[in-house]
């Protein structure tokens, strides 16, 4: 009896050691690469694309838009809708979010546009229309 309870405590020993071994693969080289990814968010608000700048607005955020390739296309795709230099129109992007360089100005979260899903065909109405009145 005493036989076969060492013979059966030494296999389980033996099996669950095999096992802790196979569990501990390496895996750096996929951490590190997991680590540096974000994964892209799509974004419904109304895009505005100037020269020099260019902002998203959602319904609960206002990101500034990483001035690159993908902002002057998105950029090129609102120009003929604008009926004015300040229009805004709608869109659905996808991309990341991150935060500014503390040296760099405008605003704190910085959307790096990855996709351009969907561009309204028409202008978003105004919050507040300002009217210049003449004499």
């Amino acid at each position: 009896m005493k036989k076969i309870f060492l013979l059966f405590t030494l296999s389980i020993f033996v099996f669950a050691c095999k096992n802790s071994e196979e569990k501990t693969v390496d895996n750096t080289a996929e951490t590190e690469d997991s680590a540096n990814y974000v994964p892209s968010k799509m974004y419904k608000g109304e895009f505005i694309y100037m020269a020099d700048a260019a902002v998203l607005k959602g319904d609960t955020y206002i990101f500034g838009v990483k001035m690159d390739e993908m902002a002057a296309k998105l950029g090129e795709r609102v120009a003929p809708i604008k009926t004015d230099e300040f229009d805004m129109v709608p869109v659905i992007v996808k991309g990341t979010v991150s935060h500014k360089e503390k040296d760099q100005e405008g605003w704190d979260q910085i959307l790096t546009i990855t996709e351009i899903l969907e561009v309204s065909p028409v202008p978003a109405k105004a919050d507040v229309k300002i009217e210049d009145k003449k004499s």
